[in-house]
């Protein structure tokens, strides 16, 4: 199932056109969802994936990573921005390495090491489906234990007593 909200850009939305139209000549089964779900049906699908895949060239946090993890899917995401700080790599899912050039783009500098890196993470956590379905497990309680509101206003709180 692939949830895609609009590209950035026309060329980057017939690229995506494209490789999926490809996906699709090649095999059966293939969903494709390009619009923004509402919340009770995005737990919906969340709830009931294997792993969620986050090939980010830039994330200042990665909710979506967060959003997957509370619902229980292990989660195979680039390692840049803040997702090193969301996903424990090899707990809650699998930190791919991102090489970057450093023009503010993001793009990667080796792009077929990338996807290549990428698809063996997403091979190997939906071959183990134990390992998968413990990876979710372990990224639920993290989101639930780390990111909540109720500790993230703690650690707030704990910043400004630090400073008084």
């Amino acid at each position: 199932m692939l949830c895609a909200g609009a590209a950035d850009t026309p060329a980057l939305a017939a690229e995506v056109n494209e490789l999926i139209a490809g996906l699709k000549a090649t095999r059966d089964g293939v969903v494709v969802i390009e619009r923004m779900l509402p919340r009770r049906e995005l737990i919906q699908v969340l709830s009931h994936a294997t792993v969620f895949a986050c090939p980010s060239i830039y994330e200042p946090l990665g909710i979506v990573n967060l959003e997957a993890m509370a619902c229980g899917a292990a989660v195979v995401a680039s390692a840049t921005g803040g997702i090193p700080e969301v996903v424990d790599h090899e707990v809650t899912g699998l930190l791919v390495p991102l090489e970057q050039v450093q023009d503010g783009t993001g793009t990667p500098l080796d792009p077929e090491r990338f996807v290549k890196d990428l698809a063996d993470a997403l091979i190997a956590v939906v071959s183990d489906p134990a390992k998968a379905k413990q990876m979710g497990a372990a990224g639920r309680t993290r989101a639930a234990e780390h990111f909540s509101w109720d500790t993230i206003a703690e650690t707030t709180l704990e910043v400004y007593r630090s400073v008084l």
